[in-house]
């Protein structure tokens, strides 16, 4: 019994332990925060390069911020609009949240107090194009550069301190592409994406606001928030937001970017991952297989019959060659010009043109006849006459030159006509007896 009580009362003492670190650190975190506090706070800033990692947030991108478990980063787009975006700032302040803004640059230019506010605040500022166009994914070099330099033209120039501007960069409507993104990257500008929106630019109500922003934080555990300083819904959602933000034991994270005299936080490659790999969970692809780099490149002896453990007594079935059989495809004679002539006259001749071809098909059908005479029964058969006897007609009309007398003074010829055709149509017509 006494061992047991003693269990009892260690376990009550750890128990209470751990519920008093988890209700003071809120506490812990808005020590800085006069007058508040119950306030969320902000737990640590994170300093990152924007040249070791580009592009983050796992809507878009693979890598996402190196933010541990159930850490917030909070981003506002499209202002500062001072109707919503004041309310914002103050909803914040009163927190001692820090939060990132990506600034459109006609919002800087009609309202340049609001950027210096959030300056003033702690906050980071980043830029967001000149106009918000929601065509960048399709956009021509010459019309996204403008873009993205008045945006950052007109937001620096609203500051009292320029150098205040963080390179960091949120494409409008998310609508990448990858030519932005290399100009982006080329200027050392970090491209930011998001883990999880709110949908709070869409005609929903805060509620619903509020709802998405709770259920998609809970099912990521950590991550980038997106929302919009100049909605009305997200002014009514925000302060909900947050009571649930310090209900369920999240943190808020300030990113800022890293400077000659303010190195980036040290990471790991695998924390910029917003689920990295355990040892527990098999991995499907295997890693690839290295690109050698050889040293030498001489020509290795083929193994000899010795370098096999061969015994030499053990001779090949088929007899080797000599080096005198070898050498006999070198000793033929060359074949003389008469054995590829071909005589005048023969078929093979005869096929090489159209008229030809003809005229050897008739000589092949000659030669029929006899056996055409047989089966006809005795029946006379008209003699064929040689084919190259009706070539050579057919030949000489097609050059014979044209007659130039006039048509009714030329006496008609009374010579019998050519029977140059005739063995043809005799020809023709014992093919069809036979």
């Amino acid at each position: 019994m006494i061992g047991s009580s003693v269990v009892v009362r260690t376990r009550s003492w750890i128990v209470l332990c751990l519920g008093l670190l988890t209700v003071g650190a809120p506490a812990a975190y808005a020590a800085d925060c006069p007058g508040h506090p119950d306030a969320l706070g902000t737990s640590r800033t994170l300093v990152v390069d924007p040249r070791e990692h580009p592009r983050i947030g796992t809507m878009q991108y693979r890598e996402t911020l190196p933010l541990r478990d159930h850490e917030v980063v909070l981003t506002f787009d499209d202002g500062p609009l001072p109707k919503y975006s004041n309310q914002v700032l103050k909803m914040l302040d009163d927190e001692c949240i820090k939060a990132t803004f990506f600034i459109i640059g006609g919002q800087a230019k009609a309202n340049p107090e609001g950027v210096r506010k959030l300056v003033a605040a702690g906050h980071t500022v980043g830029t967001h194009s000149m106009n918000h166009p929601l065509t960048f994914d399709r956009m021509p070099v010459e019309k996204y550069e403008p873009e993205i330099n008045g945006g950052i033209e007109w937001t620096s120039a609203a500051m009292t301190d320029p150098s205040k501007l963080a390179p960091f960069f949120r494409i409008p409507g998310l609508m990448r592409a990858e030519g932005v993104e290399n100009y982006l990257i080329s200027r050392g500008i970090q491209v930011w994406s998001a883990d999880f929106p709110a949908d709070d630019w869409r005609h929903v109500s805060s509620d619903r606001v509020y709802q998405l922003a709770i259920q998609r934080l809970e099912a990521k555990g950590k991550g980038i928030l997106l929302l919009h300083d100049i909605q009305a819904r997200t002014v009514a959602a925000l302060p909900k937001i947050i009571r649930d933000l310090k209900a369920r034991g999240y943190r808020i994270v300030h990113v800022v970017p890293a400077t000659a005299d303010r190195p980036a936080t040290p990471t790991t490659p695998v924390e910029w991952l917003l689920h990295p790999p355990t040892e527990t969970t098999p991995i499907a692809r295997w890693p690839a297989v290295p690109n050698f780099v050889f040293t030498e490149t001489r020509t290795l002896p083929a193994p000899a019959l010795a370098d096999l453990n061969a015994q030499s007594e053990h001779q090949p079935l088929l007899p080797r060659r000599t080096k005198a059989q070898v050498d006999i495809a070198s000793t033929l004679p060359v074949p003389g010009r008469d054995l590829f002539a071909i005589p005048e006259g023969s078929v093979e001749v005869l096929l090489s043109t159209t008229l030809s071809r003809r005229a050897a098909t008739r000589m092949a059908m000659a030669a029929e006849t006899p056996r055409a005479g047989k089966a006809a029964k005795g029946k006379a058969v008209k003699p064929h006459a040689p084919r190259v006897a009706h070539a050579a007609p057919a030949q000489a009309k097609n050059t014979a030159p044209k007659n130039t007398a006039p048509k009714n003074t030329a006496p008609k010829s009374t010579a019998p006509k050519s029977t140059a055709s005739r063995p043809t149509r005799v020809a023709t017509s014992v093919k069809k007896r036979a």
